[in-house]
């Protein structure tokens, strides 16, 4: 079956498609598109908070502060490649769930690949080849393409997986040890960012805990598990090739 390629920028909804561009923890984009097609209202989601493993800090260091953003600065330095496991959860401001647990896989290689995909409760896969950001909807039939250079910028998802100096697009600044983690506040220079900040709680040298908050004060948690530091991966990880009869809409 031939693809139909929709030159339009009306068909996805703008709010996941923001995800990468304005909250960034990559997987909630697709969450939402799909929550919207189910029925879901749009705008439920609004913070994000991710969590990376179980790593300990050394306790001196944890009851110090440490230095969060000497961590962040290392972490992006040193770890090249990288792949896990995540959960998700989201919450509005008086801590109700917003949506259900979504449960998948990630990896990443600097600079500006990564691969997200969604394996529970609804497909869904987010993934960058370096060039191109592709947005994946197997129950939608559809799949959304737009350059890396629209996509990254003052995100989240730049702060995981991005070579860039950090602070061109944040401010970095350490906030104080709690549950037993570093953190660190990322602050996009941008206005129009789509988040007022992002706090990213390490233990070790690995993030843990990226909590993402907008002026509705609504969060969604990301939890990181079993995390592969500098594997190396084959090519095929950020390709992708739309099936036969998926809709390509070019952003």
């Amino acid at each position: 079956m031939k693809i139909r390629v929709l030159m339009t920028q009306a068909v996805l909804n703008p709010t996941a498609v923001g995800l990468v561009q304005a909250c960034g923890a990559v997987v909630l984009a697709a969450g939402m598109a799909h929550a919207q097609a189910q029925g879901t209202p749009a705008g439920e989601l609004r913070v994000t908070e991710v969590v990376a493993g179980s790593g300990q800090v050394a306790q001196a260091q944890r009851q110090q502060g440490g230095d969060a953003r000497a961590l962040l600065q290392r972490f992006t330095a040193t770890v090249k490649t990288a792949t896990g496991q995540f959960s998700q959860e989201s919450r509005d401001p008086q801590g109700q769930s917003l949506s259900a647990m979504q449960t998948g896989r990630f990896s990443f290689e600097r600079p500006g690949k990564f691969r997200w995909a969604v394996d529970q409760p609804f497909e869904q896969l987010i993934l960058a080849d370096g060039q191109q950001l592709y947005q994946y909807d197997p129950d939608l039939l559809q799949v959304s393409i737009r350059p890396m250079s629209q996509a990254l910028g003052a995100s989240p998802a730049a702060l995981l997986f991005g070579s860039t100096s950090l602070e061109e697009n944040f401010t970095l600044e350490s906030q104080p040890a709690r549950d037993g983690l570093v953190w660190l506040r990322a602050t996009p220079r941008q206005t129009d960012a789509g988040f007022s900040h992002v706090d990213i709680g390490f233990g070790e040298s690995l993030p843990e805990v990226l909590e993402l908050l907008d002026a509705f004060g609504q969060k969604t948690r990301i939890r990181l598990s079993n995390i592969q530091v500098n594997p190396t991966l084959p090519a095929a990880e950020f390709h992708f090739s739309a099936p036969d009869g998926v809709d390509v809409v070019r952003m």
